[in-house]
């Protein structure tokens, strides 16, 4: 019958064929982009595996990355990406590794340490990484992927640098952020994002480094564009800061949980946190965009085309913590290309991709503004979507209270409580205390969501853990001065005690500094101070004569006299950041270590994005000790993400109980659980090679402590 077609007809017809082609979804049988593809959705089309067969699950192989060395490991947070057979990721020590994703066996390690472009990167720098880019034109095939300040680009096929590509195969990102380089902390976590031959980042950053999202040619790594997410006086935004000079100083406002992008709008998606500082905004009034913003930026000139902020004036941590899923959804009769955000206080968001309008009605609603902190001027309503329902509790009250604990530790628990008094979402934080709910990790945390383009499901692994916030007034240099006070104490409390709390006890996840003297001298600690390490940031502003009083106080040298600040005036003290501080992360628990609250205290929710509602909910994970006493399941933190399948199934580690669980994506129930040699805080990779599907999941530890593991672990059937 072609035969008898027009020349015209055919090219009509070949034009919609190939237009159809251009139009259409993606089959999501790959998993070549961190988050299974650019829209980030986590799903998978692949079936073998699939509701009938779960059982039958095993283990395929087991890659050590480091050798199964006997040291103990930082968590493992990659989500690996496979190319052409070969799978990509990083181990705990930040070294890059090609592996054959059939066997596990190894094909090349690439070790930043070893690297020329390394000179300003140490192996106590800040050690996450949750993924890797790779980009290809003929046989030259590259892993772009980043280590503290720098971002190395490997070639594909050898493991090697590719010395053309800035400096010896590396470019500094404390360089082009228009501020001193000098005085800057970059150290991105989250994968970088590719586009033609554009790669795009920002990153974990210090408190006095601006987040500016940035492209850069993958070729060269000449710096393409640069959007300032603190805006100048010459940007849109730049008016919603009460201070005019906000854009010279300020830090963070950085998307440090990476992107999205939308290929046929060459759009990028970019989810941002709070300004400096995390709960204290009197020297930053104003609503500050674009901090808690999710924005739409054009991938190729760096232009802003709409913006939406999450949280007015955030001063409660709750930035923007996973990259938005990009759906298509059926909404009143019609198929809509949207975003879907996820956030720390258990909202989320609908919103239109091409305008930013919601798609389920988002009323701004009155909040508390009563603050007894001096200069404090909070924004008077915060966006609050009337679908879905949020996640997780937003308020705490006494019926709150854990309900599994005796009489004894009930009395403690409540009598706390009763210090701090009821609380409920943008409760303005106080000297007196706030316990704040959703906490600083959630609600929904960077692992993000999973979409379900069949069935519309969008699920989501939340925490429900409250933290004590206590702010404290920094004394002014003056009073230092007039109460002798140990200016290496005045660093500390400035700088570390929001961290390591107000006596160097450490707290919630950040560790004790009691005893560190034992392992660290003046020099070293200095070192560490510069660089970070794991979760800590590196301080480039400090002076070294700061760094020498901060050890002296925090390594109990006794011999090293705060001299240089002897008989001098107020301006010889460090230089006062803002008027309050706070006295560290601190989780409200009770006196045996579980959550003050009542379960559940992790949960994975089913939401159908056609109508808003919740389909199902359960908690998630466990605490062994507790379902030895025949208590039900009381979910846990997890950190990491969900993949869902074409095949009916929900893959998840993340939880801090150390398990691989399978379950039923339309129902919710647990199918299978399998454990993991250490907790994989990190989100499953799927894949297929062969005809044969496998899934495979970084298994490193937790932040909680416990087991650690060098181990990715592959699944198939056998």
């Amino acid at each position: 019958m072609m035969k008898h077609l027009s020349k015209l007809h055919l090219i009509i017809i070949l034009f919609l064929i190939v237009g159809c082609q251009f139009n259409a979804p993606s089959n999501y049988n790959t998993w070549d982009v961190t988050g299974g593809g650019r829209e980030n959705l986590k799903y998978s089309s692949l079936q073998q595996i699939d509701t009938n067969n779960y059982d039958r699950l095993a283990i395929a192989w087991v890659y050590h990355s480091e050798n199964n060395d006997s040291t103990k490991f930082g968590p493992m947070e990659c989500n690996p990406i496979i190319v052409e057979n070969i799978m990509y990721g990083v181990s705990p020590k930040l070294k890059l590794f090609a592996v054959d994703a059939t066997t596990g066996k190894a094909l090349w390690t690439f070790d930043p340490a070893d690297s020329v472009a390394n000179k300003t990167w140490h192996r106590s720098s800040v050690n996450m990484n949750r993924g890797v880019a790779y980009w290809a034109n003929g046989n030259d095939k590259r892993i772009i992927y980043t280590v503290g300040p720098i971002v190395f680009c490997v070639d594909a096929n050898t493991g090697k640098l590719i010395p053309s590509f800035g400096t010896d195969g590396g470019i500094n990102l404390v360089n082009g952020l228009d501020r001193d380089p000098s005085k800057l902390f970059v150290a991105p976590t989250s994968p970088v994002m590719v586009y033609k031959n554009l790669f795009f980042v920002s990153g974990l950053v210090g408190e006095e480094t601006p987040g500016h999202i940035r492209a850069f040619d993958v070729k060269k790594g000449a710096q393409q564009w640069i959007f300032h997410t603190i805006p100048f006086p010459q940007d849109k935004g730049y008016e919603t800061w009460d201070d005019t000079a906000a854009y010279k100083r300020m830090g963070s406002t950085n998307s440090w949980a990476g992107f999205s992008l939308d290929e046929k709008r060459g759009l990028l998606f970019a989810p941002t946190g709070n300004p400096t500082n995390d709960f204290y905004g009197g020297d930053r009034t104003g609503m500050g965009l674009y901090g808690n913003s999710l924005l739409a930026i054009d991938a190729v000139t760096g232009k802003l085309k709409w913006h939406f902020q999450t949280v007015h004036h955030d001063v409660w941590d709750m930035d923007l913590p996973a990259p938005p899923a990009l759906i298509t959804v059926e909404h009143q009769g019609k198929k809509i290309d949207a975003v879907a955000q996820t956030t720390k206080t258990g909202f989320v968001f609908v919103l239109n991709r091409e305008t930013g309008a919601p798609i389920f009605p988002v009323k701004e609603v009155p909040v508390n503004t009563t603050t007894t902190l001096e200069n404090e001027k909070l924004w008077p309503t915060q966006p609050m979507p009337i679908l879905p329902k949020p996640l997780v509790r937003q308020s705490f009250d006494t019926n709150d209270l854990n309900n599994l604990v005796d009489a004894k530790n009930y009395a403690v628990i409540k009598n706390t409580f009763l210090q701090y008094g009821p609380s409920k979402i943008f409760t303005p934080p106080s000297v007196k205390g706030t316990i704040v709910l959703p906490g600083y990790d959630g609600g929904a945390e960077w692992g993000g969501p999973a979409f379900d383009p069949e069935t519309q499901l969008l699920y989501v692994n939340t925490n429900e853990m409250p933290w004590l916030l206590n702010m404290v007034e920094n004394k002014k240099n003056q009073q230092l001065l007039n109460t002798n006070f140990n200016v290496g104490k005045a660093v500390y409390m400035q700088n570390c005690m929001k961290c390591h709390g107000p006596e160097k006890q450490g707290g919630g996840n950040y560790p004790s500094l009691m005893g560190i003297e034992k392992k660290y001298t003046t020099s070293s600690f200095a070192q560490l101070v510069t660089t970070g390490r794991r979760m800590m940031p590196g301080n480039n502003v400090l002076t070294p004569q700061e760094k020498n009083a901060l050890a002296s106080y925090v390594l109990n040298i006794k011999t090293l006299k705060d001299q240089q600040f002897v008989g001098k005036t107020a301006a010889s003290l460090p230089a006062q950041k803002t008027s309050y501080g706070f006295t560290g992360y601190n989780k409200f628990l009770t006196p045996d270590g579980y959550p003050a609250i009542r379960p559940p205290w992790g949960s994975l929710t089913a939401i159908d994005l056609k109508t808003g509602a919740h389909v199902w909910k359960i908690p998630f994970g466990e605490f062994e000790a507790l379902k030895a006493k025949g208590i039900a399941a009381t979910g846990r933190e997890n950190y990491g993400g969900p993949v869902v399948t074409k095949g009916g199934l929900l893959f998840i580690g993340a939880s801090a109980d150390g398990k691989f669980r399978i379950i039923h994506k339309r129902t919710g129930k647990i199918l299978r659980e399998i454990d993991l040699p250490a907790p994989g805080v990190a989100t499953p990779s799927v894949y297929a090679i062969n005809g044969k599907q496998y899934v495979v999941i970084a298994c490193g530890g937790s932040k909680w402590g416990g087991k650690t593991s060098d181990a990715y672990i592959a699944f198939t059937l056998k």
